[in-house]
């Protein structure tokens, strides 16, 4: 630390410089200004009370006779440098080291008397040259042949309060005009970093937080959408860049914000269009959506259904594209192609539709035969199975023909699969009176709505969904309770947002 007479030294310079802790600094070298401040205190509080306070100064080691010999041989031996003696021994400071070398070895320390008397306004011009200087302090003593200690000493004799103040200050050294060149680009390329950090930042949170594509515009977002988005970055940038960047006005920003802050007044429906959204496959649009709190009792516009669908990441499952084969197959004089595309019927149980459908999962296949009544879309009867052989369809047709009442003896179209042309599928339609329809070979669309609602149960229940760890025999289970939530509850818009159970419940055709 600093020994006392250091500190008695800054304070008075900062006397003599009206409280200046600038001045000392820049004179001394030392201490910082809180430091200086609390020495100034402390010598206050010594002239009032008359105690002295050594707070600030620490107790000076004890160094032997031998220590101090071997840091002054060392100084001597090794270019008489001070800082290396100290870093090679530990040991001890400059003012410490100083004044052993001037007990230990005076002949050392001699010092150069000049014998040059300088006048008053000679002293002048080499202060006012030290404070005006472009380069160091030693390079003006050299120049003037006197010791840096001298000209600090004159300067300190020489400036009163008012001549401190009153002579001309240091000028910088004018920089060359390509370093005036180089300092606008190193500007120029903090501003080019500043915009690319923000826009990186920016379309991170696009994707985090707004939940859009990597490589969505952020201009076209919506205004709630950018005032989400900038709320995410208002501690880091100022609001101007914020807004310029994603393309917004103060007052838009402002006015969604305090939109934001009110209370949601939809937020029970939210966790009711969540609840139904899960508990019907997640398979409902908004349109469903609005039928079925239609018959919960609450009514409230598809647009607002719509919208907290959206916020909510609530996507129904979308149609997957197949691809599309010209070849209809080679025509054979098997049963007639009675319905014609034509799937509309007036009354239950006078146009039957049936095929395959097969889903494969890691466990392995599994496969649906069912009946499609084309009145409504009813399921008559289905079996599942892990063989598409005849044992599957018959059972299929078995139970759809128990269903019938006297009299009914309904169109059953299907494909020209071998499963529809088996001896045993032939005589149980012949002891049941239906009639054979069949589509051509290789032509899909003759059977379109059996297709479609394979279409409906697989973009629904199936794809987009992981089965891994799922045996054959739950994935049975869960297909049948699919199947029975079609006929059930499943809402049918052509059927007036009814299930086709419901549907003839409403039209008295079943209990």
């Amino acid at each position: 630390m600093y020994s006392r007479e250091r500190r008695t030294r800054a304070i008075e310079l900062y006397i003599k410089y009206n409280q200046s802790a600038a001045a000392v600094v820049h004179e001394l070298g030392y201490p910082d200004r809180r430091m200086l401040a609390k020495w100034y205190k402390d010598y206050l509080d010594e002239q009032k009370d008359g105690i002295a306070r050594d707070r600030y100064s620490r107790r000076s080691p004890q160094y032997s006779l031998e220590q101090k010999t071997t840091a002054v041989k060392h100084y001597l031996e090794h270019g008489r440098s001070m800082a290396r003696t100290i870093k090679m021994l530990g040991y001890p400071c400059r003012e410490t080291l100083r004044d052993w070398c001037k007990e230990l070895a005076p002949e050392s320390r001699k010092k150069r008397v000049s014998h040059i008397q300088y006048t008053q306004e000679q002293k002048q011009d080499r202060v006012i040259a030290l404070c005006t200087r472009s380069g160091s302090a030693q390079e003006v003593a050299e120049k003037y042949g006197v010791s840096r200690e001298t000209l600090y000493n004159w300067k300190n004799d020489l400036l009163s309060k008012e001549g401190h103040r009153t002579l001309p200050k240091r000028k910088s050294r004018p920089l060359p005009d390509d370093s005036q060149a180089l300092l606008s680009e190193v500007e120029s390329l903090k501003k080019q970093i500043y915009r690319l950090q923000l826009e990186k930042d920016i379309l991170e949170a696009t994707v985090e937080i707004v939940k859009k594509d990597p490589g969505a515009d952020r201009k076209k977002l919506t205004n709630k959408e950018k005032t989400h988005l900038v709320g995410t970055l208002i501690n880091k940038y100022p609001l101007k860049d914020l807004l310029e960047d994603v393309g917004m006005a103060r007052s838009s920003y402002f006015y969604q914000r305090k939109i934001i802050a009110r209370p949601d007044k939809y937020a029970s429906l939210r966790y009711l269009i969540i609840q139904l959204f899960n508990e019907n496959n997640r398979c409902y649009g908004y349109r469903r959506m609005h039928k079925a709190l239609g018959q919960v009792g609450i009514c409230i516009s598809e647009k607002v259904i719509q919208q907290i669908m959206t916020d909510h990441q609530l996507i129904a499952v979308s149609k997957v594209k197949r691809k599309y084969y010209s070849y209809r197959g080679e025509l054979s004089p098997e049963a007639p192609n009675i319905l014609a595309r034509n799937f509309h019927a007036d009354a239950p149980n006078i146009k039957w539709l049936t095929d395959l459908t097969e889903f494969h999962i890691p466990a392995g296949k599994v496969y649906l035969s069912p009946v499609v009544d084309c009145f409504d879309g009813l399921l008559a009867s289905w079996s599942i199975g892990t063989s598409p052989d005849a044992e599957l369809v018959n059972s299929m047709l078995d139970s759809a023909i128990s269903t019938l009442r006297p009299g009914e003896q309904p169109i059953i179209h299907s494909d020209r699969g071998a499963h529809y042309q088996w001896p045993g599928w032939l005589d149980r339609i012949k002891r049941a009176g239906l009639k054979r329809s069949m589509s051509q070979k290789g032509c899909s669309p003759d059977n379109a709505a059996c297709e479609g609602f394979f279409g409906r149960i697989k973009n629904e229940m199936f794809y987009n969904r992981s089965w891994s760890g799922v045996s054959i025999d739950e994935f049975i289970d869960i297909l049948d309770g699919y199947l029975h939530w079609y006929n059930e509850k499943r809402i049918k818009m052509s059927l007036g947002a009814m299930s086709p159970l419901e549907y003839r419940r409403n039209l008295g055709l079943v209990a």
